[in-house]
């Protein structure tokens, strides 16, 4: 793909067909210039088949944002639209709908409150809220659920892998496998998410990372092929990398001839100063292999050197690979907290992939549009009552309660004070019968999730170092219920709406019912 199509591909039109075709009906009807606000959320938490998230981190705001500045309708995406025929050879789009594009065709009108990325968050809350209009707010729909849903997928299965990691490090080995240049995205969601550095060498200089790896079974091939050993790989390597060295030890015969190999080009390093890494294991019983590799390490006096395993790592396998040293250390003589403790975990496919939940069902939904000034609340009925939509222009609080842990999500409308209330009711956003309330003793604080991020196109908000959003994820993860928190089965976290906002959805849906 050449330079300029790759403009039109990945420009404005980066949309689906039926967002223009609702522009252009918007236009031809005089709306398209109609205040508008959309709210973006997911419905249900990714499930991987035999083990479900507890919750999402948010990710992908920036990379959003970074696109909707440089987007704009050019001369060239207008010849293309202008060319595009029905069934019947006439054109699709008319003159004056394309001579709109072409005056109006950016995002320069368009308001956006998020919450930020790195946060921990749940179904139904909104995470994005566009404002603007009509038209364009439209438009917009499919690159954003195209770039805030799938980092915010990465970003959750990365922190799940974090917490499996039990503090061990985490490195991102996605790129190969990864969906084309898409693995870039997942790379920069997998650091907001958990892990701590990836081998993605290019984004990760992009985002102040540096790069990590090892080598590959084809250096040890080579030397083989060409009448060496596998020793004489090892010994070329720590050679070219003395600082850096771990070595990849399951080419040939993992206990047998790659770890005392290694052990050997450790003992060559050390006398001439210099300080091993470690090994890494890639294939085999991967819990057995690291306990018998540590206890080889131990006894030749490499007790700090790493164990990187690697091979469809996830936080299910990572989880079951440390029970069975808890299990089986004892029986060779090993500390199972100290082999468990020197881990490092290279995941790769099922992180960038999300193995399991290959997609976030994150949604866009019109909740107002304005009437000679006035905000008018719409809502979507389903058949399904859990696609019910929360109408209207809200904000969004997290309560913590008197321990500290957050206690549920309150979906508000956008005049409520909660902080002010004395109480706090709140209602489960589809089952009238389920509902509590927190008295102010019981609340030790309440914060607003929602932020301002643009206003009529100018970035209003200091958009965060990776650091930072890192930081706010442990903080947001420490503060969730153990239970939530659960690689296997979690307890479900609290979202709700206020009185008001139910009241008001109950009032939408029997004016409906009634029309």
């Amino acid at each position: 793909m050449n330079s300029a199509d790759q403009r039109t591909a990945e420009g404005i039109l980066f949309t689906d067909q039926y967002q223009l075709s609702m522009a252009q009906l918007y236009f031809r009807v005089g709306l398209h210039e109609r205040p508008a606000q959309f709210d973006h959320f997911f419905r249900s938490y990714p499930d991987y088949g035999l083990h479900a998230a507890g919750y999402c981190v948010t990710a992908g705001l920036e990379w959003l944002l970074d696109w909707m500045r440089d987007a704009h309708v050019r001369d060239a995406d207008l010849e293309y639209l202008r060319g595009q025929r029905n069934r019947e050879g006439g054109r699709v789009f008319g003159d004056d709908f394309l001579d709109y594009l072409r005056r109006e065709g950016n995002f320069g009108a368009i308001s956006l409150r998020a919450v930020p990325e790195g946060r921990v968050v749940h179904p139904n809350v909104p995470l994005t809220v566009v404002r603007g209009p009509l038209a364009m707010a439209q438009i917009l729909e499919t690159p954003l659920l195209n770039q805030l849903n799938y980092q915010t997928l990465i970003a959750t299965k990365a922190a799940r892998i974090r917490e499996a990691s039990r503090a061990g490090m985490v490195l991102e080995f996605g790129l190969r496998r990864g969906q084309d240049r898409g693995a870039n995205a997942g790379t920069r969601a997998a650091l907001i998410g958990g892990a701590d550095f990836s081998s993605n060498v290019g984004i990760s200089h992009v985002l102040g990372f540096p790069p990590k790896g090892t080598h590959a079974h084809a250096l040890v091939q080579v030397f083989l092929a060409l009448g060496h050993s596998e020793l004489d790989a090892f010994r070329a390597y720590a050679e070219v990398y003395p600082d850096d060295c771990l070595l990849l030890v399951d080419t040939v015969n993992t206990l047998e001839s790659g770890v005392p190999n290694a052990i050997r080009v450790f003992e060559e390093l050390r006398a001439k100063g210099h300080r091993p890494v470690g090994i890494r294991l890639d294939s085999g019983d991967l819990a057995y292999l690291a306990i018998r590799s540590a206890l080889m390490l131990d006894a030749a006096g490499f007790p700090e050197t790493s164990i990187v395993l690697s091979n469809d790592l996830d936080e299910l396998v990572i989880w079951q690979i440390q029970t069975q040293i808890a299990e089986e250390a004892r029986r060779y003589g090993a500390d199972a907290d100290a082999v468990i403790h020197r881990l490092v975990y290279g995941v790769g496919t099922r992180l960038v992939t999300s193995h399991g939940e290959g997609a976030l069902g994150g949604v866009y939904k019109l909740v107002a549009m304005e009437e000679q000034g006035e905000w008018r609340p719409t809502i979507k009925i389903a058949e399904s009552p859990t696609k019910l939509t929360n109408p209207g222009l809200k904000q969004v609080w997290r309560v913590y309660d008197e321990r500290g842990r957050a206690t549920a999500d309150v979906i508000a409308l956008e005049d409520e004070d909660l902080p002010a209330a004395e109480r706090i009711e709140l209602r489960h956003p589809t089952d009238y019968s389920r509902m509590r309330t927190l008295e102010q003793e019981q609340i030790a604080a309440i914060e607003p999730l929602l932020v301002d991020v643009l206003r009529n196109g100018r970035l209003v908000y200091q958009l965060p170092a990776i650091g930072h959003m890192r930081e706010q994820r442990t903080t947001d993860v420490e503060r969730l219920d153990p239970g939530v928190r659960r690689i296997m089965n979690p307890h479900i976290y609290h979202v709700s709406l206020t009185r008001k906002l139910w009241d008001l959805k109950q009032e939408l849906l029997t004016r409906m019912a009634r029309s």
